[in-house]
């Protein structure tokens, strides 16, 4: 009595693809492959069954990739913003001490004393 053999996952979408690709008949692969037609025509079966949910993984996983690059996208956007509202702070102290200083130049430029508010 001969042992029936377990294809793999990998060997069924080889058959299969020899059917659907290279328009191979069934009963031509059965023979090849010693199986029996209605085994090939279960595999192709449980394929086209299974396509739409591994499809919409497959649209799922996309979106979720799309959406986790959009996010790391948006943090180095509002990093760079920070890194910028930082700078433009340090700027504006640094212009109110040049304008400090700027002040106190003229008043002592003119004669005038900033103590005593007079000449």
């Amino acid at each position: 009595m001969q042992k029936k053999k377990n294809y793999t996952s990998e060997e069924k979408i080889m058959i299969l693809r020899e059917h659907l690709e290279k328009n191979v008949a069934v009963s031509e692969l059965a023979e090849k492959y010693d199986l029996h037609p209605n085994i090939v025509y279960l595999w192709k079966k449980q394929l086209f069954e299974q396509a739409p949910q591994i499809l919409v993984r497959s649209k799922a996983k996309f979106e979720e990739r799309k959406k986790s690059s959009q996010e790391q996208r948006i943090a180095e956007l509002e990093a760079l913003v920070a890194k910028r509202e930082s700078l433009i702070s340090e700027l504006a102290e640094e212009i109110v001490v040049l304008k400090k200083k700027s002040i106190g130049m003229d008043l002592q430029n003119n004669g005038l004393s900033r103590k005593l508010g007079m000449k």
